[in-house]
């Protein structure tokens, strides 16, 4: 059943970069290194896209003012913030916003310097979501990363320093784990670094690897050397147990947050609340329907220019709703699933091993994964929707 609900969140997708990263499959527009602070030789493009993206907004049907915005992508900071302010100003034209709104921005680290950073605080940005994903230089230079460590560190220390200033509420900083060769002895250093930065939320991300990217090619070949599921489970496992010690609680499989810095725009998708989405690629869920782009721009375009063309789907189904729910602390209630009560019962079914394992557990009706056993065998259990999900969909 669609949510009634009238969405309170946005996302917008900036689908420009410098470079494609080797792991990469989001809807992504590589400008070439040579594109600068100022946007460089990709200013046309830019600007091209944005005056789609505001046609897109501004054609929107009203709503109540947002609590949270998010601003994805691509590399979002490679925008001036002049433009940064113009797309704020458009969804307050559209939406308004409610007092204390979430406004986050994702930056790289080799986009910005200190006097950039300050210009796009001053637009309205309130949380930055910073792209690391490494530490080390090797490590960054076979992810296909354009910034290295120095850089890096950098950016962590301009984040501090804005966020004890009070110029910033939060940021977060991206981590990859279960990368090709990795040990136990470099991953602890990788979070030794981390805790350093003293960021007060963490998304450390399970590398996954997508079919047509670089990793994937090198994987068809034998080329790209993961770690064994003992180690993978070992690195996720101190993961948790390293950040917990520190102060940073666990509330969604990959993401950790010191109190009160939990990302208030990502719990609206794992809650299966509704949300606004603009730009090519980018999916929405306006009252539980879903809406997917197409990911290019040309075909984002063509698609503007014909609104009754719109991908619109169905509101998400329950294989959907559950493995979203599960990612989080909270888990899920089967009992608030569209399935009938045999439904709910042969799922429980299948769940019983894990339960008996340690792996999931049953508080106040509610199903969650454990922390970190379950969390880290996770896959296993979410194989069980999928399975579950195609035997009450039948052939």
């Amino acid at each position: 059943m669609p949510d009634p609900t009238p969405p309170r969140s946005a996302y917008l997708h900036i689908p420009f970069c410098h470079r494609r990263c080797f792991y990469c499959d989001f809807a992504v527009v590589p400008l070439g290194d040579r594109a600068g602070k100022e946007a460089g030789p990709g200013s046309a493009s830019i600007q091209e896209y944005l005056s789609l993206l505001h046609q897109e907004i501004a054609g929107a049907p009203t709503g109540p003012p947002l609590s949270t915005v998010y601003v994805g992508g691509g590399t979002p900071s490679l925008l001036l913030p002049a433009q940064i302010q113009e797309l704020l100003t458009a969804l307050r034209r559209q939406f308004g916003f409610q007092p204390g709104a979430e406004i986050t921005l994702e930056m790289d680290p080799a986009s910005f310097d200190r006097a950039r950073l300050e210009a796009v605080l001053a637009t309205g940005v309130n949380r930055i979501s910073l792209g690391g994903q490494s530490f080390d230089d090797e490590v960054l230079a076979e992810l296909g990363r354009r910034h290295r460590r120095a850089d890096l560190l950098q950016a962590c220390n301009w984040m501090d320093e804005a966020h004890s200033s009070g110029e910033l509420r939060s940021w977060s900083l991206d981590l990859i784990q279960n990368l090709p060769n990795q040990t136990l002895a470099h991953w602890d250093g990788q979070l030794d670094q981390a805790l350093a930065s003293r960021a007060p939320h963490l998304s450390i991300y399970d590398l996954s690897v997508e079919p047509g990217t670089v990793f994937a090619r090198l994987a068809e070949r034998d080329q790209l050397p993961l770690p064994e599921e003992d180690l993978a489970v070992e690195l996720l496992a101190r993961t948790s147990s390293r950040l917990a010690a520190a102060g940073l609680s666990r509330y969604e499989i990959s993401n950790y947050a010191r109190p009160g810095h939990a990302s208030r725009h990502n719990r609206v998708y794992w809650s299966s609340g509704g949300w606004w989405g603009f730009g090519m690629g980018a999916t929405s869920a306006p009252w539980g329907e879903r809406l997917a782009r197409p990911r290019t721009r040309e075909g984002y375009r063509a698609w503007l220019a014909s609104p009754d063309d719109a991908l619109v789907g169905e509101g998400m189904p329950a294989d959907d709703r559950l493995l979203v729910g599960l990612r989080r602390r909270e888990g899920v209630d089967l009992s608030e699933l569209d399935v009938d009560e045999a439904a709910r019962a042969s799922l429980e079914r299948r769940w019983m091993p894990f339960f008996e394992a340690g792996l999931l557990q049953r508080r106040a009706g509610r199903w969650q994964l454990r922390d970190p056993e379950g969390m880290s065998l996770s896959n296993r259990v979410m194989l069980e929707v999928v399975l579950w999900w195609e035997e009450l969909e039948g052939p």
